[in-house]
């Protein structure tokens, strides 16, 4: 029979979003829950709970994005900052409390394949999508398929021996340390004082954007250079939110860092899927599952 709907499920550091998805990625029933942080069993069982409030009759799988790099041949999330996942056998393990076939990406790199399918990347073979939110994350879609490593673009270095990482990253001068919701609300206090936020920057308009903007498109010149993507998204709370503010100054460094003509060609675009883009592709994962 084939598979019309599964279930996505996007894990962030406070919430499980999950919802019912159908094959042109429309998003259907949706359930909503606080991420249980005590445990790692905590929470493995508030997942399959949240997606269990679903209806899973004519459900065939069930995709995951998660915040944490994976071992796609084992089926093992490595680790994730902000939730207790570590060395887990998620795909076994969902799999057990589900009695459905599982997937699961990094959530960013969902993300960005539902941006690549139902989104802004539509039309393209070569494409990455950033996300600015609390941290950095990405995907990439190069010759049409889509990039399963890990993926970790918030952590490329783009200042050596820069600002240092946030979270347990030990690294410094990576784009999260630059770019991220955080480190423009850090930005924010130094330029404005106790108190602000990078909300107040981007309803000031407020110039200091400018040099965020610099640090994204020697980002976007670099990831340029290695995949030769044709368009770039930009996504995430603070990244829709500034969207207008960071990408003059980052497309006059793309000119500069790109190899040409690459740097005059590539285009950069505001992500349109919003909140459900790590949904979506949670479930076009749990389709190629099948």
């Amino acid at each position: 029979m084939k598979a019309n709907r599964v279930i996505g499920v996007d894990l962030g550091g406070t919430k499980i979003l999950a919802g019912v998805i159908d094959a042109a990625g429309h998003v259907h029933e949706t359930v909503e829950h606080p991420t249980p942080t005590t445990s790692l069993g905590a929470l493995l069982d508030g997942l399959a709970a949240a997606v269990n409030e679903l209806p899973v009759d004519d459900v065939a799988a069930v995709g995951f994005g998660i915040p944490s790099r994976i071992d796609h041949r084992n089926g093992i999330a490595l680790g994730s900052v902000n939730t207790p996942i570590r060395d887990v056998p998620f795909v076994e393990e969902m799999g057990k409390r589900l009695d459905l076939p599982v997937a699961m990406e990094n959530d960013a790199t969902c993300a960005a394949y539902a941006e690549y399918i139902h989104g802004v990347g539509r039309g393209t073979t070569d494409f990455v999508m950033l996300t600015l939110g609390t941290g950095v994350g990405g995907g990439v879609v190069t010759g049409g398929r889509l990039y399963r490593a890990w993926t970790e673009l918030g952590h490329m270095v783009i200042v050596e021996d820069g600002v240092p990482c946030q979270g347990a990253c030990s690294g410094r001068g990576h784009v999260e340390g630059y770019c991220s919701g955080t480190a423009v609300n850090r930005l924010a206090r130094e330029t404005l004082g106790p108190g602000a936020t990078a909300h107040d920057l981007i309803e000031q308009s407020h110039p200091v954007l400018a040099t965020v903007g610099h640090h994204l498109g020697v980002t976007i010149g670099s990831l340029v250079n290695i995949f030769g993507a044709e368009r770039f998204a930009i996504g995430g709370g603070f990244g829709i939110a500034a969207f207008d503010q960071l990408v003059p100054a980052a497309r006059a460094a793309v000119l500069r860092e790109a190899l040409p003509t690459s740097g005059q060609d590539v285009e950069i675009e505001r992500a349109e899927l919003g909140a459900d883009a790590g949904l979506i592709g949670a479930g076009l994962i749990a389709f190629e599952a099948l």
